[in-house]
């Protein structure tokens, strides 16, 4: 004999049996919605459950859909039912996909490794959507899946996703312009866009028209070691050996680059290279270059790798700013340098490119100064 609970159940089969689509469309959105009322008797609320869980079978998409539409922004919806609504037809699923609270983020991570790209579109577009799930779609998500989890401002994306991301669509402009207007990306994912931006200009049709092949390449490294230098002044302290180990992986290390960081005052940058390169610790590099005898300063910079004519440069730089940071004294590093070195005896030396490096410094700053003194001049007048 079936109980009370049975009868309810048995009773709703039995009219879903011979009513129309449209009828019963109806009946699931109100099934629903009296599951999720708190005034339903234990009961009622348990055959609810189950004649729910017998929609789930329905033949018209159109009863699916109600039912979705009457859980999907509860906590209190069933889990299983859930779960299979967001499998069903597209727009069912994505119902679901987009709305569902209950669905925890394995749910999502597992959607998204087994669905299809609207799937992963619509998870990405989530509202608060956790970092796992993020992840997933920075790993294996499409251009267009990867755009708008960028562009979806409450999804929750780490530093090593943002990273993944530059790793797998740096080349997308689209894609590279949301990540650089990131504050939290990171800055060996920067420096590796600008990268992909100097690529992008170096091939285009404009530049090969003007420029040759060997001034394309030399206007494009030069533009990277500055957007380099400039990213290194902003990076913060705990991301330093991140970008060091990542310039250096990519062979831009080299001593013009080092005297570039230096004369340019990326003081703490230049420490985090010194300590990569020479293989001494932190606090021991850091106590050398803000305090250590001439003789010291020069081994360590030997230890990475300088060759001792370019460390005697490197020295100097050190010595000078020194004698800056103690007096406060506004002096260009890269002139002082010049007056120093910049001799007829080196002009053959391994020290000429070097130099040849601070004279380039040395002309940007001039060119800097004097933007800035036409501008206070054009604003007093």
């Amino acid at each position: 004999m079936l109980s009370g609970l049975g009868v309810i159940v048995q009773a709703f089969l039995r009219w879903a049996e011979t009513a129309k689509a449209a009828d019963r469309a109806k009946a699931a959105n109100a099934l629903g919605r009296a599951y999720l009322r708190s005034t339903l008797a234990q009961e009622h609320h348990r055959a609810a459950a189950l004649a729910m869980t017998h929609l789930l079978d329905d033949p018209s998409p159109l009863v699916r859909l109600a039912l979705a539409e009457a859980l999907a922004d509860s906590i209190e919806a069933p889990r299983a039912i859930m779960l299979s609504l967001a499998e069903d037809q597209p727009e069912i699923a994505c119902t679901v996909i987009a709305r569902s609270p209950v669905l925890a983020e394995g749910d999502l991570v597992d959607l998204i490794g087994r669905g299809d790209s609207l799937t992963r579109g619509m998870i990405a577009a989530r509202r608060a959507l956790s970092r796992g799930a993020a992840a997933a779609i920075a790993e294996i998500g499409s251009e267009n899946e990867v755009t708008i989890l960028l562009e979806n401002e409450t999804a929750s994306v780490t530093r090593i996703s943002l990273r993944r991301i530059a790793e797998r669509f740096g080349h997308h402009s689209d894609i590279r312009n949301l990540l650089l207007d990131r504050d939290g990306l990171p800055a060996d994912a920067r420096h590796m866009l600008v990268n992909q931006i100097s690529a992008a200009l170096a091939n285009s049709g404009l530049m090969r028209a003007v420029l040759g092949p060997a001034r394309i390449d030399q206007v494009t490294r030069e533009a990277g070691e500055v957007a380099a230098v400039t990213i290194a002044g902003f990076v913060p302290t705990e991301e330093i050996p991140g970008l060091v180990e990542h310039l250096r992986a990519a062979a831009c290390l080299t001593p013009a680059f080092l005297i570039h960081a230096l004369c340019s005052g990326k003081v703490d940058f230049f420490a985090g290279a010194m300590v990569a390169l020479s293989g001494l610790e932190d606090r021991r590099v850091r106590a050398i270059l803000a305090t250590g005898r001439m003789h010291a300063v020069r081994a360590l910079f030997e230890a990475s790798g300088l060759q001792r004519d370019i460390a005697v440069v490197f020295v100097e730089a050190v010595l000078l700013w020194r004698d800056a940071a103690a007096t406060g004294a506004p002096n260009s590093i890269s002139a002082l340098l010049l007056n120093k070195f910049q001799r007829v005896d080196m002009l053959l030396s391994p020290v000429a490119e070097l130099l040849g490096m601070i004279e380039k410094l040395h002309h940007l700053e001039m060119r800097l100064d004097a933007r800035s003194y036409a501008s206070e001049i054009a604003l007093a007048a």
